[in-house]
This record gives C-alpha cells, sequence and structure tokens, in this order.
C-alpha cells in the first residue's frame, strides 16, 4: 500500500465523519426529523442515499464473479433478488406507500388492517422481522468489511494480551469501520446517512470512472477477445447454456456445469415468476421504504424511485466491468493454472484486481470507493432498524406520551443496541452466512405473499396476514435447514432431492404454502372493519379487487374515482424491466469493447427513456397529494 493510496482513504474517511456530524443538528426535533429527516430533504439527494446504499461490496463482489463467468447474460442472476422491485416501486408503489404518511412499514400495516388485535399481530411480525433482518445484516457487514480490509490493506491490528488473542485482525478492522460508521449515523439519523451517501456515491462514481479509463489505457481490444467468446458477449440465451469458454478455459465451463444453473431458460423462467410477486410485494421493511417514506410529496417519492434506477445502474456495472475486463486479461492464466480452483475463488476476484493490477491512486480511490459502498449500506441499515424498535414498539406499547427529546435518547439507545447485537452476532462467523441465508430465503419467500395480498384484495385481513408471514418464514427455514444438512440425506431420495436443488425451485412450495396461511387466516377470521378498510382505499387509492370498498365510498362520495391504471402500470413495468437491462448492459458492452452491440443497448435505454416519459413521467406530474 503506497503512501498515497493510505492518505487518500485517510482523507475519505475524515471527510466523511466531518460531514456526518456537521449536519447531525437537524436530528434534534423529533422522531420524524430523527428517521425521516422532517420530510424535508430534498428527492434527489434520497434518490442519490438510496442508490449508494444499495452499492453494497458484497453484492459488487458477487457480481464480478458472476459476470466474468457466465458473461454479459449474468446480469439475469440480479433477478433472484430480484433488482426489478425498483421497477414496480417507480411505476406505482413509491405512490401508495408514500400517500400513507406514516413513518416505518410496519406502522403502514396498521393504516391497512387497523388498531385491533389482528392488525396488530400483523404490525408486530413485520417489526420483529425488520429489526431481526436489520441485526443480522449488520452482522453479516461485521464479518464482510473486515475480511475486505484484511485483504487489501498490509497492517495486522491483531490485539493479543499475553498469549490469548482478544481481536484478530479482521475483528479489529471491522470494529473501527463499524465504530466510525456509527458515530454519525446515531448522532445525525436520516440527515447525516443522506448527507454522507450522497458524498459516498460520488467517490463511488469516481471510483469507477477511473477503473475504466485504466483499463481502456492498459489492456488492448485483442487481448480481450483472445479471451471471451462469442457466447461470453450474447445476451440471448436458450433452454440450456452454450459453451462460454474455448477449450483453453475449460475448467470455467466444467465450473458452469457444476453450478446448478446450465438449464438456464427454467432457471430465468422461476426468476420471472418469483420476481414478478415478490415484486408486486413491495420494499421489505427497510432502508429503502424509508427513503420514500422520507419525500416531501407523493410526487416526489415517484421521482425518487425513478432517480434511484437511474444513476444506480450506469455507475456500478462501469466499476464492475472494468474490473472484470482486468480479471479476465490478468488472472483467467493463473486461475486455470490452479489445480484447486473452485467457485469460492471467484469471490476473490475484486480484491485480487485491486491489490496487484490497479496503479497507485487509483488504488486509494478505489478502495475509498468501495469503503464508501459499504459504509452507506451499513448506515442504511442502522437508521432503519432502530426505527421499528423505537415508533413501533417502545412509543406505541410502552411509552406512547413522552417528549421528543425523550425519543431521540431512545432512538441512540436502540440504534447502539441493534449495532451491539449485530457486532456481537458477528464475532461468530461460521454462523453469519446460516443467519443471512435465512433472512433471505425468508424475505423473499415468506414475505411475498402476504404483501402481495395486501395490495390487491380488499377481504385480506390482519390475521390472514400474519399466518400467512408466519407459515412463509417456517417453510423458509426448513428450506434452509434441508440445505445446511443435505450431506447426512441418502441419496435418491425425496430429502436428498430437495437439499441438493437451487433454492430459486423451491420457491413456488414456499409461495404455496404460505399464500395458504394467508387464505386460512383471513377466511377463518372476521373481515377488516370497513371504517379502516375504506380509509385505506381512500387515502392509498390501489387497483385491485376492491369493489365492495370502492361502491361504498361513491355512494358517500360520487367525485371519488377508481384506480384503472393497472395496465399502464403493468405496461411501464414490462418497459421500465428493458430500460433497467439496457442500463445494466450497454456499460459492459461499451467496457468490453462490442461497440455494435454497446450502440444496441444505448438505442434500447434511449428509446425506453422517451417511451416511459410520456407513459410514466408526464402522469406523475399530474398527480396531487
Amino acid at each position: 500500500m503506497h503512501s498515497i493510496d493510505i492518505l487518500i482513504i485517510a482523507f475519505y474517511i475524515i471527510l466523511t465523519v466531518g460531514v456526518g456530524i456537521w449536519v447531525s443538528k437537524r436530528a434534534s426535533k423529533g422522531l420524524d426529523s430523527y428517521f425521516l429527516g422532517g420530510k424535508s430533504i430534498k428527492w434527489y439527494y434520497l434518490g442519490l442515499s438510496n442508490g449508494s446504499g444499495m452499492f453494497d461490496v458484497s453484492g459488487t463482489a458477487w457480481m464480478v464473479g458472476i459476470l466474468f463467468l457466465y458473461g454479459v447474460k449474468s446480469f439475469m442472476f440480479m433477478w433472484l433478488w430480484p433488482i426489478w422491485n425498483q421497477i414496480f416501486v417507480m411505476m406505482f408503489l413509491a405512490v401508495w406507500i408514500r400517500r400513507s404518511n406514516i413513518m416505518t412499514g410496519s406502522e403502514w400495516i396498521l393504516t391497512r388492517f387497523g388498531d385491533k388485535k389482528a392488525g396488530r399481530a400483523s404490525h408486530l411480525i413485520v417489526a420483529a422481522f425488520a429489526i431481526i433482518a436489520a441485526i443480522g445484516f449488520i452482522a453479516y457487514f461485521f464479518e464482510g468489511v473486515g475480511k475486505f480490509m484484511t485483504i487489501i490493506l498490509p497492517w495486522d491490528l491483531t490485539l493479543q494480551m499475553g498469549t490469548s488473542v482478544l481481536l484478530n485482525s479482521e475483528q479489529s478492522y471491522a470494529f473501527i469501520i463499524i465504530f466510525l460508521t456509527t458515530i454519525y449515523t446515531v448522532k445525525g439519523g436520516m440527515f447525516s446517512v443522506v448527507a454522507t451517501e450522497v458524498l459516498q456515491y460520488g467517490i463511488m462514481v469516481v471510483a469507477g470512472l477511473l477503473v475504466v479509463g485504466y483499463s481502456f489505457f492498459a489492456i488492448s481490444d485483442v487481448e480481450i477477445n483472445s479471451v471471451i467468446t462469442e457466447e461470453w458477449r450474447n445476451v440471448f440465451f436458450g433452454w440450456e447454456l452454450e459453451t462460454h469458454w474455448s477449450d483453453k478455459y475449460q475448467a470455467f465451463n466444467d465450473l458452469i456445469d457444476s453450478e446448478g444453473f446450465k438449464m438456464f431458460g427454467a432457471f430465468i423462467g422461476m426468476t420471472l415468476f418469483k420476481g414478478f410477486f415478490a415484486s408486486l410485494a413491495g420494499p421489505t421493511p427497510s432502508f429503502d421504504m424509508q427513503r420514500i417514506l422520507s419525500t416531501k410529496t407523493v410526487k416526489e417519492a415517484a421521482y425518487m424511485s425513478g432517480f434511484t434506477n437511474l444513476i444506480l445502474f450506469i455507475p456500478r456495472y462501469l466499476l464492475i466491468g472494468g474490473i472484470v475486463v482486468i480479471a479476465l486479461v490478468s488472472l483467467s492464466p493463473e486461475m486455470i493454472g490452479n489445480a484447486s480452483f473452485r467457485g469460492a475463488d471467484l469471490e476473490v476476484l475484486l480484491p485480487k484486481v485491486i491489490n496487484f493490477h490497479v496503479p497507485i491512486g487509483i488504488k486509494g480511490l478505489l478502495l475509498a470507493g468501495l469503503l464508501a459502498a459499504f459504509m452507506s449500506t451499513f448506515s442504511a441499515f442502522v437508521n432503519a432498524g432502530p426505527a421499528y424498535i423505537v415508533n413501533d414498539i417502545y412509543k406505541k406499547y410502552l411509552k406512547p406520551t413522552a417528549t421528543d427529546k425523550h425519543y431521540i435518547k431512545a432512538s441512540h439507545i436502540a440504534s447502539f443496541s441493534v449495532v451491539s447485537l449485530g457486532v456481537f452476532m458477528g464475532f461468530f462467523a461460521d454462523s453469519i452466512n446460516s443467519l443471512t441465508l435465512w433472512i433471505t430465503s425468508a424475505l423473499f419467500g415468506g414475505y411475498v405473499a402476504s404483501n402481495f395480498l395486501k395490495w390487491i384484495w380488499w377481504r385480506f385481513n390482519g390475521w390472514g396476514y400474519f399466518w400467512g408471514m408466519l407459515s412463509g418464514l417456517i417453510i423458509a427455514s426448513l428450506q434452509f435447514l434441508l440445505d445446511q444438512n443435505k450431506g447426512s440425506f441418502t441419496k435418491e431420495s425425496l430429502l436428498f432431492e430437495l437439499s441438493n436443488m437451487q433454492a430459486i425451485y423451491l420457491f413456488p412450495i414456499i409461495f404455496i404454502v404460505s399464500l395458504t396461511g394467508s387464505f386460512l387466516g383471513t377466511f377463518l377470521s372476521e373481515p377488516t372493519d370497513m371504517k379502516t378498510l375504506k380509509s385505506f382505499y381512500k387515502t392509498v387509492r390501489p387497483w385491485g379487487w376492491w369493489n365492495p370498498i370502492y361502491k361504498e365510498l361513491h355512494n358517500e362520495d360520487s367525485t371519488i374515482k377508481k384506480n384503472t391504471n393497472l395496465s399502464n402500470d403493468m405496461l411501464n413495468c414490462g418497459i421500465g424491466i428493458i430500460w433497467q437491462s439496457s442500463m445494466i448492459v450497454t456499460p459492459i458492452y461499451f467496457v468490453i469493447r462490442d461497440y455494435p452491440k454497446g450502440l444496441i443497448a444505448l438505442s434500447a435505454f434511449v428509446i425506453t427513456s422517451l417511451i416511459l416519459k410520456y407513459t410514466w413521467l408526464d402522469k406523475v406530474k399530474q398527480i396531487t397529494d
């Protein structure tokens, strides 16, 4: 590590902490100010903050690995999350969510199901879900940032007392970074989080541009073309994956065959099925929803969500594409020559490129950018998780009449508690991956059915929501347990087949069980009271099966109009997915110097942008709160 790179990183850390503390004074007015910035922050700053929070180190390292191995069509692996929930949020869900005018995702649930026993059950399960997820992800970040820093930085920070190791180097690095991030996040709430994330976004963009510039300068077109094949460049696919690599790199073809995604057509079909319902379910109760609720108006919530899509993917994939080009030319021979090469080696491509193949100065800025990616994602979770503790549990059930000053102190305590629990769990590295897998399967398995139904069906009630969520969480956990014990089942048995199946193919089972719990809970209990349903429908104005509620309201007030935007919203979502995909594919093609395909992708981006200007943006401008 050169002294110039060290100075760049030190300057970045000092600047970030300084900015976070400088703006923290504005967060002392109350909970709304602390967790939502008083709904006074401009929508484009919130969009930059939201995009920055999604620009995480672990995800970036994973994307580098899959782009390296699978080529351009690997962007569809992102649909596993699914990334185009951001498109659904942009087109209509942001408007629906922001109209509720509340502070957290679980508080929003009360506006849908009421504040009686059923509503409170659904409210508590979402709050518990959000808190557990925040603690689990903080634990994951604790482990991840420590490993990343020890690979990159040269100093051993092991803390010993005699012969006993109190903290190893990874844990020491993680403590330092998390401590610095927690200081300004806890002190300044949403104001500090947004201010620092906007700064961090700028650093990440500069780092990405520099890496791409260096890849163009240091690596020729001939070198790139000697490694990648036409199939690697091809965004289209058949039922089965074709051969991505030449005979020289047969080990990479063998790895693709063993990864479980060879039947790519079936894989994409399942991601589309899962992605539609997961996207319609809306954002999970996390930092993404907090940004929507922080906007000044309903119209700005839509602008912010659209802007997040626009600013996130192009710079992120410029960085990823630049790293992959360097890795293709510099590391492919070394990896093939490694007799013990395996899939996990793809995860260290990012730090290997930074360590050995990036020049002085650019290395420091790139490290600062990746550190910024970690700090922005971490601070977003630290701000979002405690909101559920203070607003949805402490204020609602334990101390409903305290002063704003008291609630701010409670927020500080809750934030430190969440971070402390996450860090404590981070010491048990063996269990972190397990916990993260459980949360992930729960988020995109158990969460989907209940949260999909809550928008579109008036009869769906609080008990249906509670039992749908709970049954989904249970079956998702069973899926995880099968995966963890796959070695103990007899070959060719049903349990063996289920345990070795990719999680995406088990999603229909989780979805059906959760849907069954939702229907049973709904039909075996009373409907939500009409007053709550009418208030929700009048405020949020969703489309779906709401006829009985609409008729009641229309009889009372003939000016109330039915939402007939379903077909337009779905059309916009389809166009939006192409728009989003073009923003991922375009930078990849230009970085690998495939200019004809790059121009086609860029044309798709321009055409879909023009269409959405008329079908989405012009209609958003007409929205009134």
